[in-house]
Parts: C-alpha cells; structure tokens; sequence
C-alpha cells in the first residue's frame, strides 16, 4: 500500500545502475556482458556506466575480461551480497546526523531526529536483508508473470 502523498524512497542513478548491472551478471554468473550491452538496456551512457563498473571490480564484485567477447563478469556470492552492500558503494546512507544540525538545539529537532534515525536503520535492516539470490528470483518471478500474461492476452 502506498501512502497518498509519500514518495518512494530515491535512490542515486549510480545506486540504481549497480543494482541492475549486479543481477544482469548475478542471473547467469558465467555470461560476460558488455558494458554497452549493460547499457543499451538500462538507457545508460556507457561511460557512466563503466564508472560504476570500475567501483563495483574494486569491491570485488565483478572482474573484468579482456579480449574479443569480453566485457564484466559476477564474482561476488550473491547469496551474501545484499542490497545494502551495493548500495553502500554509491550513497552516504543512514546520513540523518547531518540533516538536522542547525535544528538539534530545539525539541523538535532532536524529536526528528530519533525519528529519521529509526526510519534509517529500519531501512538499511531491510536492505541488508535482501540479497542478490533473492532479487535474482523475484525478477524470473516477475518475468514468467509477464510471460503468461503476454501469452494470455494473444
């Protein structure tokens, strides 16, 4: 159920291109995919995507490979890497500190804080909660639906 009036929570382009990127690969863990590949998918210019690539190599989740058909390839576990692990990488996360300084004098302030807080740990306790494994199957879940809905209306 969605609140009318409350956004969703936004997360940075670079935050939400990893996470794409990460279960392209994570799906089928011995295909190597291009970054343009990546890219022409996602509507992302190769240039930036390759940034994130280049951060997601240094965590360790994915190597590059040289040569005619190469590209990136997963080399994470994606049963212990969650989304908060990824997402760690690109955003200043559970940064409520640094919202409310010139109001932390007041009640209310300090009364809003406890509350971001909260909101902060409680969603960072869902992210990291939430593995590639497990996204990975939500997304075939969510593509075997379409798949039989397609195939319904024709």
């Amino acid at each position: 159920m969605k609140l009318r009036g409350c956004a969703e929570m936004k997360l940075q382009i670079s935050s939400q291109i990893a996470v794409f990127a990460l279960l392209e690969l994570a799906g089928v863990p011995e295909r190597q995919l291009a970054v343009a590949e990546i890219g022409e998918k996602y509507g992302v210019s190769s240039h930036h995507l390759a940034k994130v690539m280049q951060v997601l190599a240094r965590a360790g989740l994915v190597r590059s490979v040289r040569g005619a058909g190469g590209g990136f390839a997963f080399c994470g576990n994606p049963r212990r890497t969650t989304l908060l692990d990824v997402i760690r990488l690109f955003e200043d996360f559970g940064s409520a500190d640094s919202r409310l300084e010139k109001w932390e004098a007041t009640a209310e302030g300090r009364a809003l804080h406890e509350i971001l807080t909260e909101i902060d740990d409680i969603t960072g306790a869902t992210l990291g909660s939430i593995t590639l494994a497990t996204m990975c199957k939500l997304v075939g879940r969510r593509r075997a639906y379409a798949g039989q809905a397609s195939a319904v209306s024709h």
